[in-house]
């Protein structure tokens, strides 16, 4: 997957990220890669699923991958955050 057809989801209107996905996906990708970690993981669920059912119901999940990555704390020891990428493809 390319890097340029990723969306990383932060702390923004979850439209807004719609939007992107949207406009790469429209600009010739043939798979989007919505990313994101902690607390924003349930806003890129919620733009994976606006984006199939509501804007382009010719795509579909084509993978889910989830982890955890070691970050820094605010006390400065490690502290475990979770990670998810979405994969969007248009169906065959």
């Amino acid at each position: 997957m390319a890097e340029e057809n990723t969306v990383f989801i932060g702390n923004k209107p979850v439209m807004n990220y719609v939007l992107a996905v949207l406009t790469l996906f429209h600009n010739g990708a043939d798979e989007v890669s919505i990313k994101a970690r902690g607390r924003a993981i349930s806003r890129a669920v919620d733009v994976a699923e606006i984006v199939r059912t509501r804007f382009l119901t010719n795509t579909e999940v084509k993978e889910i991958k989830i982890g955890t990555e070691q970050l820094t704390g605010k006390g400065g020891g490690p502290a475990n955050v979770s990670t998810i990428e979405i994969v969007l493809s248009k169906k065959q």
